[in-house]
Formats: C-alpha cells, structure tokens, sequence
C-alpha cells in the first residue's frame, strides 16, 4: 500500500522530530529523511509532500491525518490514493482487453545512437503470447531478454519502423524543433504508416504514451500533410497497453543494433546514457575521428557537447 499527502509546515516539523531516531542513512533524492517503522517506509519529500509505503501504510498516515485535523483543522482524504490506484488497474485491464495500435520510441535520453520510432498493432487473440513473452514488462527487460524476444515479436506482429539518425535530427534542432516536437512528428509518421498500410487493421483503439499534453502535440504536427488524430494519451501506456509495449521492445532492439553497428564502424565501444563515461568516449571519438565527426553520430544540443570541448581547452 503507498499513500502519499501534502503535509503542513508545522507538521513537517512534528514528523521530523518524532522519526529522528528510526530513519534510514540514505535518503533518497529531493527528501528531507526516510525512515523505517515496523512495516512502515516513510519519507518526506523538500516539495512537503509525504508518502508512507508498507502493509500498515494507512495506519501511520492515519496518525498524521488526524494531526493535521487536530492542530489545522485541516481534513485529508487518503482514500483518493486508493480511488487513482483502482482507476489505474481498469486502464490496465481496458487497454488489455481490446485489439489496439501503439507506438514508443527510444533513444532520446541516448547522447550517441539514432531515435528510434515503432508502431505495432497487436489483436487480441495475440495478448497471451505477448504476456508469455514478458513483453508487459519491457521497461525492466534487460538487453540480453530484448535480443532474444525482438525477433519473436518481428515475426509474428505487424509493426512499422523509423529511425532518426542524429546527423536529422541535429538539423531538426538547428530550425528550432525541441525534443518533443521531433517526437511527435516521428510518432505520427509511423502511426500513420502502419493505419494505411494495404493490410487494414482491426484496432480498436491507438495508444501512445502520453509525453506532452495532446493540444501540444497536435500543434507539433500541424504542418504535417499526413495526420492520425484518433489517439488516446496515456501515461504508462507501456504497462498498460500490449502494442505500446511490443513497440517499445522493437524499438530498444533496433536501436541495441545500431548501437553496435556504430561501435565496429569506430572501432570503439560507445556507450549508451548520456553519462560522465559518455563525456570520455566523445574526446576519444573527437581525438581520432575530429569534432565534425560528432553531428554525425551525437546529440549536439545535449550537455555532453560541452563537457567534450571543455576538454580541448
């Protein structure tokens, strides 16, 4: 159980003092403490807001509730987190209970490698094999799952494929386009494509996962001449809709192959983030191959950039 509230100043006070002897070493980002009791995980985030987690979740944030009544006068309803929580599992189960599109992309957190875009329509009757596989699960699905289930899925799911190499996507930024706007123009692509293929799909719905608020992602692709507009947003569509999540895992799997085209083409191991190990593989690459070598294989507007030349200086 996971219940989370704003809290009060004068409470927020209250509560550190009276955890100060249970917390917790470690404290997780943006948190004033985290601290264990019984069964209970509490922290306090600098935002005010607190979350408890565990069995008897309700019964400490209950102490806390009452509180905030007694000295504020303030009442708060933790049964809305159980309400988003049962709200969450029907989108859950809706998404998975129908025939649908879906589309997801990678690469965009990724200094080195291309964006890659996918589009997959999966039936329903296909839901159970797409399950078996644990493609459900695809965000903690390791490399070595991916390259292995990839291809299953290839063969037995119609999908459409886009990759934006960072020499196009360097010019995208150069008229001004930011990140979302080149996502939203390389979902519509592939979601367009895979609707007007020869093959007409019985989909019911199409998901994409919701990265920008829909009135904005609509102005992203309002030049564009070909435009899918039936679209249903959603976070998390990745765990809540089966096509969303095959794309995903076509996507990352296209995306481990380019990846390693890249590195025997450099004859370095190019790594994926957009870490400080990045940073010292860019002035590897830089030392051998030149700056310009970067517009083609890079994400010039990252930080990274920076931190390369910074050490030419």
């Amino acid at each position: 159980m996971t219940i989370v509230f704003k809290v009060s100043d004068n409470i927020q006070k209250k509560m550190i003092e009276y955890y100060k002897d249970v917390r917790r070493e470690k404290t997780p980002p943006y948190a004033i403490f985290q601290a264990m009791e019984a069964d209970t995980i509490i922290t306090l985030y600098q935002s005010g807001k607190v979350m408890f987690q565990g069995i008897s979740a309700d019964i400490d944030a209950n102490i806390w509730v009452d509180m905030e009544k007694k000295v504020n006068n303030r009442t708060i309803d933790i049964s809305e987190n159980s309400k988003k929580k049962e709200k969450y599992k029907e989108e859950l189960n809706y998404f998975y209970s129908m025939s649908t599109i879906g589309s997801d992309e990678v690469g965009t957190g990724d200094y080195f490698g291309p964006i890659i875009v996918t589009a997959s329509f999966v039936d329903k009757t296909k839901i159970d094999f797409i399950n078996e596989l644990g493609v459900k699960d695809s965000k903690k699905l390791t490399d070595e799952k991916i390259v292995k289930i990839a291809p299953i899925l290839m063969k037995e799911i119609p999908y459409v494929t886009f990759t934006l190499s960072n020499k196009d996507y360097n010019t995208y930024q150069n008229k001004g386009y930011n990140m979302n706007k080149i996502k939203a123009i390389l979902h519509n692509k592939v979601l367009y494509n895979i609707t007007h293929k020869e093959t007409t799909y019985p989909y019911e719905k199409i998901v994409v996962d919701q990265f920008v608020y829909p009135r904005k992602y609509f102005e992203h692709i309002i030049e564009s001449t070909q435009k899918v507009t039936n679209i249903t947003f959603t976070t998390k569509a990745e765990s809540k809709c089966a096509s969303v999540a095959v794309a995903s895992v076509i996507s990352r799997y296209i995306f481990l192959l380019k990846m390693d085209e890249l590195s025997r083409n450099l004859d370095i191991q190019i790594p994926k983030g957009a870490n400080t190990i990045v940073d010292e593989v860019g002035v590897e690459i830089v030392k051998k191959y030149g700056f310009e070598k970067l517009n083609d294989i890079a994400k010039l507007n990252f930080k990274n950039t920076d931190k390369i030349k910074e050490a030419f200086k």
